[in-house]
């Protein structure tokens, strides 16, 4: 009869099961540990083994690498299976941390099997092999630290999670690590990621993470002081579990309408605020992607950048829909927020107003297309600067990036500059000294 494996053996942790390179481990363990009872080497000496070996030692510095993990390479795996998974007893520890119930027998049951992967001695089976590997992956040190690919945020709490996880005493200890990792960073990619974006694929909307964002705060943007300042009370009102309203970010490029909703991620991602990105093509599936996140402990902004539509485009009637027009009750984790140049998002004509002939309700159409913008009970009006707001804001960039030039020559050159760059806005003045910085 066929002993079963740990992995199924697990019952919360049951898509574990599924893992291919976990599943290709504990069978080169599994076969080293019953053939070394029955001395019988036959496996060994065909090499068979090492090769298996050698190829899951390969498979976890590939698939590590790509996360950035160092220190003992195995147990970060281990580790980053155990974050990642989302069941009855990680969403619930999200929410509340320790939990009671006849859960935690379960949860015990499968943190044994996992503390036995955690423990198990690949000095024995690398001495039945001889080959020496383990040493190099259990003081792993990545050779590309300064890699733009993976979050470093992420990656260094997963660590110590392991190095925790890798020393614990007892299944007590070792539950009480993993509680306190949900507790205080979430469960799956909700949990441990900032902002997502969204796939389509045959079996509906998938949400994905995305690794590298910029880290732009409030204080970066110079200027606005009113604009931000609303945009935050909505924001606070709505992280702190109080009634927040749908916000349109709208006026001039380059005012730094999409900086601020950067800025407001990072300032409330620690509060538990999550952006998906959605774009216009994509609003068939947000009511798949809201499906997925109304019951989590996140509060998610659905982050619509550069929103407007043309005469022709009717993607906006599947928005109104979403956000205040169906019959399901709207979920108090999402809000919308959106960024346009247009103030009523959809391109309107002087005939919508004056009435066209051939349309028997003339005031129909300008009513059909400004309730849109009414869904968002926040608007926020970001302007161009004038003259004099613009080499402020230079002078304030020039200090903080450590430009050195006198000032009237600064002034005259980022004069110069916005006359054949897009005029004048924040973003010019940033250009202009991204460029100043080039030179040096």
């Amino acid at each position: 009869m066929r002993k079963m494996t740990k992995r199924e053996q697990l019952v919360l942790y049951r898509s574990v099961e599924k893992d291919k390179l976990l599943a290709k481990m504990e069978s080169v363990m599994l076969q080293y540990d019953e053939y070394n009872k029955e001395d019988d080497w036959i496996y060994w000496e065909t090499n068979t083994a090492l090769g298996d070996y050698c190829s899951c030692i390969y498979e976890l510095i590939e698939r590590t690498a790509g996360y950035g993990f160092y220190g003992n390479l195995w147990h970060a795996y281990l580790t980053h299976l155990l974050v990642n998974d989302e069941n009855v007893f990680s969403r619930a520890c999200e929410i509340r941390g320790a939990v009671e119930g006849s859960v935690n027998g379960l949860a015990e049951h499968d943190f044994e099997l996992f503390k036995q992967w955690y423990d198990y001695d690949f000095a024995a089976l690398e001495d039945a092999l001889g080959f020496q590997l383990y040493p190099v992956i259990s003081n792993y040190q990545n050779a590309n630290e300064e890699s733009r690919v993976f979050n470093h945020r992420i990656r260094d709490r997963i660590c110590e999670l392991s190095r925790k996880l890798g020393a614990a005493s007892d299944i007590r200890e070792f539950k009480g690590y993993i509680e306190s990792f949900y507790k205080d960073f979430g469960v799956g990619k909700l949990g441990l990621h900032k902002a997502f974006r969204i796939a389509h694929t045959e079996e509906g909307a998938e949400i994905v993470p995305i690794t590298n964002i910029t880290h732009v705060h409030l204080d970066d943007l110079v200027g606005y002081e009113i604009a931000k300042e609303k945009l935050i009370a909505n924001t606070e009102a709505f992280v702190q579990g109080r009634r927040a309203n749908n916000c349109l970010l709208f006026g001039d490029a380059g005012t730094g309408k999409s900086s601020s909703i950067k800025g407001i991620l990072n300032q409330y991602y620690e509060q538990g605020l999550r952006i998906i990105e959605v774009y216009k093509h994509q609003f068939r599936d947000l009511n798949d992607v809201i499906s997925q996140i109304k019951n989590r402990n996140y509060r998610f902004i659905i982050y619509m950048d550069d929103l407007s539509f043309e005469e022709f485009e009717t993607e906006y009637k599947y928005l109104k829909a979403v956000i205040e027009g169906g019959l399901e009750k709207k979920p108090e984790n999402i809000l919308i927020y959106a960024t346009s140049n247009r103030r009523h998002l959809i391109k309107e004509e002087f005939s919508d107003k004056e009435g066209r002939r051939d349309l028997l309700h003339a005031s129909d159409t300008v009513q059909e297309k400004l309730s849109l913008v009414s869904r968002f009970g926040v608007q926020i009006f970001f302007c161009a600067p004038d003259k004099k707001e613009y080499q402020n804001i230079v002078k304030v960039l020039a200090e903080r990036h450590g430009v050195s030039m006198p000032e009237e020559e600064l002034l005259l050159e980022a004069n110069r500059w916005e006359l054949s760059h897009g005029g004048l806005s924040g973003r010019s003045a940033q250009q202009f000294i991204d460029f100043l910085l080039g030179q040096r």
